[in-house]
């Protein structure tokens, strides 16, 4: 079943009782698999870091994983080579191991009890060191530092942001009457749970700050849009009409949010202030409006619409004015999102009898189908734009999937213990 046909059926459904948490540790951790990986991958070397030996051996088993998951760089064995910044590689060698990059470093003690991560980066080819940085850790946060070594590398080998520093929020149903929000590092690990409900959550998006997330739970007997501040676990109420409340999706300025609200009969989309005041009314036919996604200007919302016969994809001026369609391609186009460039929209589109990722440039209109599954939905950019992440379902169960734009990368990221679904790419750290 589509996100749309989803979403449709879970706004009907009557909510009984939920409670909100602070973020607390989940039961189950995503697993990630690697399905596919790129054509042209970068051989790449990590020397075990040298200093505190358990600090170095979570930092640059992290760094590897990230590096490796990312489809784009093949890991040369160190065979157990410890090398840290300071000390000058045998660039010979790395280069009759395969290593076209080289990346050294070390954990050290710092002040009040922390511990100080270094590394340098090297093209071994070149002999010539590509940068490095110096940051204060802990033992806590030895993974956090790994993913920020991760980030660094992948940036100066690709000329583009890594993305292993960011987190995911998705959804677990697990039993027949519990659904859990989770939040999660990129690569599925530290899961925390911010909310537990016995009805379900819907459609969480990040704030652009990253600070905070909109859902729609469905702890009133009916749908109501919450604001969750993730550092003080406090949420807000933003839209609890008459009707159904659903669908938010954040302005790029992270002040406003567009929701899908019934009010006024129907489906329509309203912008409304991220405190919950302000509600303006931007569509006004009486078709089913929803989905709401903004560009990154914020100049342009797009949506799903049945105004022409069937689900498809339109684009409107926030500011008013003709509304456009966009998807012509087959009948059902739904869940519009629009990569962090502005270049390209991935949406669900059925093909073939089933419900798959399909990603358009904005530009040719040109429309590329990324799976080959049959029940895609809920589809989210990972911040830097190379990646997808959407719901899917294998074996009876619900999975979350990441694809690249060009279909080669893929992984599989899945519970054990329950249904992965509805999930939301956050934004970069500031």
């Amino acid at each position: 079943m589509s996100g749309f046909a989803i979403k449709l059926r879970f706004l009907r459904l009557l909510a009984l009782a939920a409670f909100a948490l602070l973020l607390t540790p989940a039961h189950g951790q995503l697993t990630v698999e690697i399905t596919g990986a790129g054509a042209n991958r970068i051989p790449v070397a990590i020397a075990e870091f040298g200093g505190d030996a358990a600090s170095s051996r979570i930092v640059t088993s992290v760094i590897r994983a990230d590096l490796e998951r990312s489809g784009l760089f093949r890991m040369v064995d160190s065979s157990g080579v410890a090398l840290t910044e300071a000390t000058s590689p045998a660039f010979g060698d790395w280069k009759s191991r395969g290593a076209d990059a080289l990346a050294a470093g070390s954990i050290g003690a710092s002040d009040n009890g922390r511990q100080e991560a270094r590394f340098r980066l090297y093209d071994v080819n070149k002999q010539a060191a590509l940068g490095g940085s110096a940051f204060v850790t802990s033992k806590t946060m030895l993974r956090a530092a790994g993913h920020r070594i991760a980030d660094i590398i992948y940036e100066k080998l690709t000329g583009e942001p890594g993305v292993f520093s960011t987190r995911v929020a998705y959804v677990v149903r697990a039993g027949a009457a519990r659904y859990e929000l989770h939040i999660a590092d990129a690569d599925g690990q530290n899961a925390q749970v911010a909310l537990i409900s016995r009805e379900p959550i819907i459609s969480p998006s990040w704030s652009p700050d990253g600070g905070r997330l909109a859902y729609v739970s469905f702890e009133n007997k009916k749908p109501v849009v919450y604001v969750h501040s993730l550092a003080s676990g406090k949420r807000v109420v933003v839209a609890n009409f008459k009707g159904s409340n659903s669908a938010p999706a954040w302005s790029p300025d992270s002040r406003r949010l567009a929701v899908v609200l019934s009010k006024d009969g129907g489906s329509q989309i309203f912008l409304v202030n991220a405190d919950g005041s302000g509600a303006q009314r931007l569509t006004t036919d009486t078709a089913i409006n929803t989905e709401p996604n903004f560009s990154p200007d914020g100049q342009h919302l797009y949506f799903t619409s049945d105004r022409g016969g069937s689900p498809q994809i339109y684009r409107m001026n926030i500011g008013g004015g003709d509304v456009q369609r966009v998807s012509f391609e087959g009948t059902y186009n739904v869940s519009p999102r629009i990569s962090p460039d502005g270049k390209s929209m991935a949406f669900i589109s059925r093909r073939d009898g089933g419900f798959r990722l399909s990603v358009m440039d904005l530009a040719s209109r040109q429309v590329q189908v990324l799976t080959d599954s049959n029940k895609d939905e809920s589809p989210t950019f990972s911040p830097n734009g190379r990646m997808v992440l959407i719901a899917t379902e294998m074996g009876g169960r619900g999975v979350l999937s990441a694809v690249s734009l060009d279909g080669r990368i893929k992984q599989r990221l899945s519970i054990p213990a329950g249904d992965v679904r509805e999930p939301a790419w956050g934004p970069f750290n500031r």
